[in-house]
């Protein structure tokens, strides 16, 4: 894992993806991807086993991989997981230069314009 490249993983994340790739058959590995997304530019696809690229997390016995040229776009993300008796999810937080949908799920950079404003025309 680059330094100053990775995704920061809260206790509930890691606990929740070591869940997942246990019940997949995966253990320790799990692998994430950023795909379009509807409010922000990107969202993040998470998925059992090791499917390709680099390493972009480690935390509690788990391994989080990404395709390597998307890893500098999860550098300053910090990935949590909540709960409750309704579901759970994941939710993605992220610093200054970087802009988090009200949804917690999707997110892009503060210098363009979010998907649900569209591009800017002057």
């Amino acid at each position: 894992m680059p330094k100053g490249h990775s995704l920061r993983l809260t206790a509930a994340a890691a606990a929740e993806l070591g869940r997942q790739a246990s019940v997949a058959g995966t253990p320790g590995m799990m692998h994430l991807d950023l795909v379009d997304g509807s409010c922000e530019r990107w969202v993040i696809r998470i998925r059992p086993g090791h499917l390709a690229g680099v390493p972009v997390a480690r935390a509690d016995g788990i391994t989080l991989f990404a395709p390597g040229d998307q890893s500098e776009r999860l550098s300053g993300l910090l990935l949590d997981y909540r709960g409750d008796l309704s579901g759970g999810g994941f939710l993605v937080r992220a610093g200054r230069e970087l802009r988090v949908c009200a949804c917690g799920a999707a997110f892009g950079p503060v210098s363009e314009p979010s998907a649900k404003q569209g591009p800017t025309t002057k």
